[in-house]
């Protein structure tokens, strides 16, 4: 007879509880403001990839959205891998997991008086790693599509606070697939250059040189920052710079980054084919090199959860 596992674990201000019991009041600030930031770390094999930078850039985003974690980043570390640690038992053969969090300024009551809680709310949840919807990806490319919205300008919202205000990006998620139900968007700033993706970094090679845009625009990608340091060692020639969607139509390789599949090749660009239209040869170098790194086939655990 099968036993039921045990629930997983979440952490919520000082209190670790069963994912049902993690529950925040419906006056928080992420909930009445979208006043929040937030960081997602991945594992490899079941070790966290690059966890205390993702913590290091999570109290950047703090600092200037004005929110006191009211604990130490080496505290919030220590309380990351124990609720991490708590949820190991969970995890199967060749599984992966999400690490997130979510940090609030805390409660916020609306009124002519306003009651603003000094206490943030922070919230750490493990979460499967489910890939199959990326996972085909990797071998046909994607259809990399503009969307109609804009970034916001980073003189309203820098995107390199990582907030969880996700709604722009949410609403030019749609409008790409709109055009191909499996689109991944390429959202373009108020200037017509290109930013970024709903959850990741672009990048263009041209003539043997990795392009990416510079992030007066988009989140400095933990990933993005993965692939320039693996082109540094491959030896390929890397640079920041402002792109175009021209850049894209007639780049010989497009691929986004990210933190659950790394590198998701592009293979179509607004309904033309990039390059011959097959994943690009520098794409395949960098996963590869990327899953050395990690010590996880990435491909293969992807295309292993499609079964």
């Amino acid at each position: 007879m099968s036993q039921t596992p045990p629930p997983r674990l979440a952490y919520v201000s000082g209190q670790l509880l069963p994912e049902d019991d993690a529950k925040i009041s419906i006056f928080d600030s992420a909930v009445m403001l979208g006043n929040a930031v937030t960081e997602s770390t991945r594992t490899f094999a079941g070790q966290p990839f690059r966890l205390e930078e993702h913590i290091r850039r999570l109290y950047r985003s703090l600092k200037v959205a004005r929110i006191n974690p009211g604990m130490t980043q080496a505290n919030l570390l220590e309380t990351t891998l124990e609720v991490f640690e708590a949820n190991r038992p969970l995890l199967k053969a060749g599984d992966d997991v999400w690490i997130v969090h979510n940090i609030s300024a805390g409660v916020s009551i609306p009124g002519s008086n306003p009651q603003q809680s000094h206490s943030a709310t922070i919230m750490i949840f493990t979460a499967h790693l489910d890939l199959r919807g990326w996972a085909k990806f990797y071998r046909e490319g994607c259809h990399a599509v503009t969307s109609m919205s804009r970034m916001i300008p980073s003189q309203a919202l820098d995107a390199r606070i990582k907030n969880r205000s996700r709604m722009a990006y949410t609403l030019a998620d749609s409008e790409t697939r709109l055009v191909d139900p499996d689109a991944q968007c390429v959202i373009l700033d108020i200037h017509g250059f290109v930013a970024e993706n709903k959850g990741g970094n672009i990048f263009a090679v041209r003539d043997g040189e990795l392009l990416t845009p510079t992030s007066e625009n988009c989140l400095e990608g933990l990933s993005r920052q993965t692939v320039l340091e693996l082109a540094g060692k491959l030896g390929f020639p890397a640079r920041e710079t402002r792109l175009l969607p021209y850049d894209l139509y007639t780049a010989d390789e497009v691929f986004f980054t990210s933190t659950p599949y790394c590198i998701m090749p592009a293979t179509k660009f607004n309904g033309l084919p990039v390059g011959d239209g097959q994943v690009g040869p520098m794409t395949k170098s960098l996963l590869q090199a990327w899953s050395e790194l990690a010590g996880v086939d990435i491909v293969a655990q992807a295309l292993a959860q499609l079964g």
